[in-house]
């Protein structure tokens, strides 16, 4: 695994990778599609009663559902590429556990 995510994180092209997340991404937002459609039903029983667990939860799965799916469908191996850090902010080492 940690072979993969150095990869990863170089921003390397990878068209293996490219597909799976992006793939993934496209999963996540047929997810939010599922549950905001059960929640239209939901919402919609003929008589009137108030929000349950169950709701609250597929509100959320849907709400986090849609965010993840756009970031990897849009963003894909690029979520996980390093970026630099200017020098002028906080650096620190995680393999040393020590913060400058």
């Amino acid at each position: 695994m940690g072979r993969i995510m150095r990869r990863l994180e170089t921003g390397e092209r990878w068209w293996a990778a490219e597909i799976a997340l992006r793939s993934f991404g496209l999963a996540l937002l047929g997810l939010c599609a599922a549950c905001a459609l059960w929640l239209c039903h939901s919402v919609h029983q003929p008589p009137p009663h108030e929000a349950g667990a169950l709701e609250y939860g597929a509100a959320l799965t849907a709400f986090m559902s849609w965010s993840l799916g756009w970031a990897f469908l849009v963003e894909g191996p690029g979520l996980f590429k390093l970026i630099p850090v200017p020098p002028r902010h906080r650096r620190f080492n995680l393999s040393q556990r020590t913060y400058r």
